[in-house]
């Protein structure tokens, strides 16, 4: 499944690169994949949006790191309002100067652990190379707003990793509403998967 995308990631890639210089925020072997591996892989949150038909609302994305998916949505989207939350302050710092230079109003960077995320409720959360789909599950669930919608990037471990994360599901009375297929476009195959978790009905 292809995904289009209309946003500048030339501007984008000049300024990231320029972040990453500094502050090491991927791997100097894959800034050659920057498009492929990371900016492509961050919009696949596109074939959630147009599938379940999004056109607004809160969205958080838990663990931005290095400013994915959160910086690529935002550029997408300028009519979402998207925070992106993570505990390492070199890699915040990093996203809001990249944030500040692409002129993103309707991104939100802090600080923080998620957890300690109290009183905000969200639309649409998202998490990509966080951690196990259990753990980031305990995390998200409690965030969402009644009808929102979870949606964690995960490769060809995901069905594993659903199986791993039944009790927690449970406990929050949510369910796996959906998994979206899609490849990177690179020559090696990589398989990729956002699992859809809402409040069961």
């Amino acid at each position: 499944m292809e995904i289009s995308i209309k946003s500048d990631f030339e501007k984008f890639k000049e300024v990231f690169l320029e972040e990453n210089s500094k502050h090491n925020l991927i791997s100097k072997n894959d800034e050659k994949f920057l498009f492929e591996k990371h900016f492509y892989d961050s919009l696949g949150i596109k074939l959630f949006f147009e599938k379940y038909k999004i056109k607004k609302g809160k969205i958080l994305d838990i663990g931005c790191g290095g400013g994915f998916p959160c910086v690529p949505a935002a550029m997408e989207y300028p009519e979402f309002n998207i925070t992106g939350i993570d505990s390492i302050r070199k890699k915040i710092s990093s996203v809001n100067t990249i944030k500040e230079k692409l002129s993103l109003s309707n991104l939100n960077l802090i600080c923080d652990r998620v957890e300690n995320l109290k009183g905000q409720k969200f639309d649409v959360i998202m998490s990509r190379a966080v951690g196990d789909l259990e753990k980031i599950s305990s995390y998200a669930l409690p965030l969402l707003n009644k009808n929102g919608y979870f949606i964690a990037y995960k490769s060809k471990k995901a069905l594993e990793e659903i199986e791993g994360a039944k009790n927690v599901l449970k406990r929050y009375n949510a369910r796996v509403e959906d998994i979206i297929e899609y490849t990177l476009p690179t020559d090696e195959v990589y398989e990729r998967y956002l699992i859809v978790i809402k409040e069961a009905e």
